[in-house]
């Protein structure tokens, strides 16, 4: 049995209150430093309240350990910056920060930009932007790259980080494009939880949430009670798949049942729109001995799904401790 550590990145993936924003995600930041989980996943897109660099920094000056997993879009920036915000953070905070790359966002915001890119040329440049901030942050030289999307002609980053500060670089995506470019790349992959998820772990990264409970009863009856089925719900989930070409949205929306599975597999709150993943649901010993299963099958990493609920993120405390992998 493997017994290496699991790194995880807690995620708060609903909130519409921009006057708890801040607040929601500094508790569960302190969560997770208090725990030994790695760092807040932190989501970029025109509708996030506080762009996830000034987030990062916010909670990296009020923790001791934490390491952002902050979400990348080349829609939004240039390598150039992101390889400085890296070295900036490095040098005022001697703290190393996560990359999770994305190219996606809703369809409508990438018009409101004004970006054109095919999908699979999204996946193009995303790949061209990685390898320039990693030149970037390791050359003690001036580099020249010339790419489809990018082009630099001497361009030197005059800190470097040292080598256990560099970034670590995830790619979430589940199409052909995305899969390509993770592995050129060097990038953790990632995948959503899948159903059948005792032989279907195909990546070293996984995105999950996590209802739990002393007992299985106790855990599906409050995991129902918590997340309830709604015709709103699955309404608005109907309408942002209408403006979304995600890959993995698209093959969770698709064919999928709500129905709580007897392995704990459970889909409602993506379908009623108020979670972006599955949840896994049972006892503390059940998730414990899962999440060991998983890291015996290679998982390395996740990325976790939270409530920032004090009492629900105790329980997921303890189904994480019950792993013996924390």
């Amino acid at each position: 049995m493997n017994n290496a550590r699991l790194r995880v990145f807690p995620a708060i993936s609903r909130n519409r209150d921009p006057g708890k924003y801040v607040d929601e995600l500094m508790h569960v930041a302190r969560f997770a430093d208090l725990h030994g989980l790695a760092g807040l996943l932190l989501f970029e897109g025109n509708d996030v309240f506080v762009q996830p660099w000034a987030m990062a920094q916010h909670i990296v000056a009020q923790t001791k350990r934490s390491s952002p997993l902050i979400a990348v879009n080349p829609v939004y920036m240039h390598p150039f910056t992101a390889a400085k915000l890296v070295s900036s953070f490095a040098q005022l905070y001697g703290r190393k920060l996560y990359l999770n790359m994305i190219t996606g966002t809703a369809v409508s915001d990438l018009q409101a930009l004004g970006d054109q890119c095919a999908h699979a040329d999204r996946y193009v440049r995303l790949g061209e932007f990685i390898k320039l901030v990693r030149l970037l942050l390791e050359s003690s030289r001036p580099i020249d790259f010339r790419g489809n999307f990018y082009t630099a002609s001497g361009l030197h980053l005059h800190y470097r980080p040292p080598a256990d500060l560099l970034p670590e670089f995830l790619i979430a995506g589940q199409s052909d494009a995305a899969q390509r470019i993770a592995a050129e790349a060097g990038c953790i992959k990632m995948q959503m939880l899948p159903p059948d998820h005792d032989r279907g772990i195909s990546a070293p990264g996984l995105n999950f949430g996590i209802f739990a409970r002393q007992g299985r009863d106790a855990a599906r009856r409050a995991a129902r009670e918590r997340f309830s089925d709604s015709a709103e719900g699955r309404e608005l989930l109907t309408l942002t798949m209408e403006n979304t070409d995600s890959v993995w949205k698209r093959r969770l929306f698709e064919g999928q049942t709500a129905e709580m599975q007897h392995n704990g597999y459970w889909l409602l709150p993506f379908l009623t729109f108020q979670a972006d993943c599955p949840y896994l649901v049972g006892s503390y010993a059940e998730i414990g001995e899962k999440l060991r299963t998983f890291a015996a099958q290679g998982l390395t990493t996740i990325m976790l799904d939270m409530i920032a609920d004090e009492a629900e993120m105790r329980h997921v405390g303890k189904a994480l401790q019950a792993s013996g992998l924390f």
